[in-house]
């Protein structure tokens, strides 16, 4: 149909122009004195008017349905899902402008994707000046989807114009704002709701935290979440702030591949048993979040796989190398370069060997990088600690004396036991089987 494509131009640009678009359509009617069982049709125009004339953003909200809403959603950006929540903004002022914002409830097609577009429909007295507008949002909300209209705005205005626009500038910070508050009322008040907006647009908001060194980490840090050990459900970092125990120096995390991995991890194990609360970062970018944000609240971060702390038992990691040194030499020596350090620990409980990275790059970060760009080389530390309690440390420190060779076996088994339960490939699982079994 030849009419098809004004129709489509001006349902796009002038849907909302505030007096009717009319133009002659054609419908099909039967003609007149033909056979009715073999009926023949013809074209008759009738002057259709195209435009919608009041747009929904101009109404106020009391007068506009839940349904009406979610039909213009749907049709307007193409989502078969309604909505998550809604937003309305109607400001008189220096600035005149009527807002309408729709918070998704599920990711759009390719968002996390170079070929994404964020952006809200730019509108002037009604009439489309731009489809999507990235000036209008921060990066960090670009998920959001909706329509501005201002008349203070000229309708030949370019978009370098608007990138420099007084006007559009002050818009954008009010719509920020809208937005901020919107979420901070789910997060507070309906958390089942907030949940589902963050298992979509979680990940956008950690990537936008570790953008450009950080620049949005004090924008954004409230509303990251992260598994917690205690609550066993995802919770802020506020809300971790503030159960820590009275003497707690540090927010303490564990970095894995899922949350049940992590939480068998053998360095957990003392910190549960005190009764102290810990992050389950499994996304991978979180670990880079606390290099980012540095602390919070005053509180700094600490990795439970990484980091070295006290926890008050009255004896040291250094302390404890040094009375077991020439066991410890040992093992360095038998290992070569597969570890940079071996130490003893007082992170173990019921487990006798774990390895850490130490400060840096850490394994998930390895795991990341290799998998990105895997031309980098990119690897972390490798340091080997033992619990100098358990009972396969104390036979590895008899057997250097009374049984070498065996002794170096053991140093292989526990070695590559450590690889395992950090999640690192073992370099040669077969020789490793064949360790395994001399021992029977």
């Amino acid at each position: 149909m030849r009419e098809y494509p004004i129709y489509k131009l001006v349902k796009k640009y002038s849907d909302y122009i505030r007096f009717p678009i009319k133009m002659l359509m054609p419908h099909p009617q039967i003609k007149e004195g033909s056979d009715p069982e073999n009926p023949e049709f013809e074209e008759v125009f009738e002057y259709e008017v195209f435009n919608s004339m009041v747009p929904l953003w101009q109404r106020k909200r009391a007068d506009v349905t839940k349904e009406e809403y979610e039909a213009f959603y749907k049709s307007t950006f193409q989502d078969d899902t309604p909505p998550l929540e809604t937003i309305t903004v109607s400001v008189e002022g220096m600035v005149s402008y009527d807002a309408l914002m729709f918070i998704p409830e599920l990711v759009p097609n390719k968002y996390y994707t170079d070929e994404f577009t964020g952006g809200l429909q730019l509108y002037s007295s009604g009439v489309l000046i731009m489809d999507k507008c990235k000036d209008l949002l921060p990066e960090y909300f670009n998920f959001v989807r909706g329509v501005v209209d201002s008349p203070d705005l000229s309708l030949n205005i370019s978009r370098e114009v608007l990138q420099h626009d007084r006007q559009l500038r002050l818009i954008s910070r009010n719509l920020e704002k809208k937005i901020r508050g919107k979420l901070e009322e789910l997060r507070d008040k309906d958390r089942e709701k907030y949940e589902k907006f963050y298992k979509s647009f979680g990940r956008q908001l950690k990537l936008c935290a570790l953008d450009d060194y950080g620049k949005y980490k004090d924008e954004l840090q409230d509303f990251l979440m992260f598994y917690s050990s205690t609550e066993k459900r995802l919770v802020t970092l506020a809300e971790y702030v503030e159960r820590m125990k009275e003497d707690q120096e540090y927010i303490y995390y564990a970095a894995g591949d899922s949350f049940d991995a992590v939480d068998k991890m053998p360095q957990t194990e003392i910190l549960k048993d005190k009764g102290i609360e810990i992050l389950y970062f499994t996304d991978s970018t979180d670990e880079f979040i606390p290099d980012m944000i540095r602390q919070y609240k005053e509180k700094k971060f600490m990795s439970v796989i990484d980091g070295d702390f006290d926890l008050g038992d009255g004896k040291t990691d250094e302390q404890m190398t040094e009375t077991f040194k020439d066991t410890f030499d040992f093992v360095k020596e038998t290992l070569g370069d597969k570890v940079d350090v071996v130490k003893a620990t007082t992170k173990l409980k019921s487990h006798p060997v774990v390895i850490s990275s130490g400060e840096g790059i850490t394994f998930e970060m390895e795991k990341y990088f290799t998998a990105v760009n895997p031309e980098l080389g990119m690897k972390a530390k490798r340091i080997l600690e033992l619990n100098v309690d358990h009972k396969a440390f104390l036979a590895l420190d008899r057997a250097r004396l009374d049984d070498p060779e065996r002794a170096k076996k053991m140093c292989e088994v526990l070695f590559n036991q450590a690889l395992l339960i950090a999640g690192l490939p073992i370099d040669d699982p077969s020789g490793y089987t064949d360790v395994v079994c001399s021992f029977f």
